[in-house]
């Protein structure tokens, strides 16, 4: 996307994922991840697993960047979300975050976590601005380099307002 062209942020279609779209989703996975997905695991993602809820931004035609979340009886467990390097600064980390959190509450999900690198601070202050916190360590959880993860958690508001004195 070229610097000097004007964005319009209600240009943004957040919509579900489609077999049609990997090509565009592995592109940016590798342009993110240092471990990218592969092909077949977002495949079955698709396919096979009945939790996995997946959503791509899409500006212009051009896929931005996705998220997927996994809604398991009360939990959501964020999988991944990932913005196209040419797109970021544009909020739409948060924007699909935020999608995320929407999807699981209009499901009755209470809860969501997530594993992030300890290295990773653009994306742990995006968390916190959200209302996520810091629960613990998963050592060397990843596998590129053992790097460990710090293990997030939120709670979600209830639809229905909760009990209230």
């Amino acid at each position: 996307m070229a610097m000097a062209e004007a964005w319009d942020p209600d240009a943004v279609v957040l919509r579900p994922m489609h077999l049609r779209d990997l090509d565009e989703v592995l592109r940016i996975e590798k342009r993110c991840f240092a471990a990218p997905w592969s092909r077949h695991a977002f495949l079955t993602e698709l396919v096979e697993n009945q939790f996995a809820h997946y959503t791509v931004a899409e500006y212009q035609g051009r896929l931005a960047g996705y998220a997927g979340v996994w809604l398991i009886l009360d939990e959501g467990h964020i999988t991944n979300i990932a913005v196209d390097p040419d797109f970021r600064g544009r909020h739409l980390g948060e924007r699909l975050l935020r999608h995320l959190m929407a999807q699981c509450a209009a499901h009755g999900i209470t809860r969501m976590t997530l594993e992030v690198r300890v290295s990773n601070t653009v994306a742990q202050n995006l968390y916190r601005k959200l209302g996520f916190v810091g629960v613990g360590l998963r050592k060397g959880y990843y596998t590129d380099n053992q790097e460990d993860a710090l293990i997030m958690w939120v709670d979600l508001p209830t639809l229905d307002g909760g009990d209230e004195a």
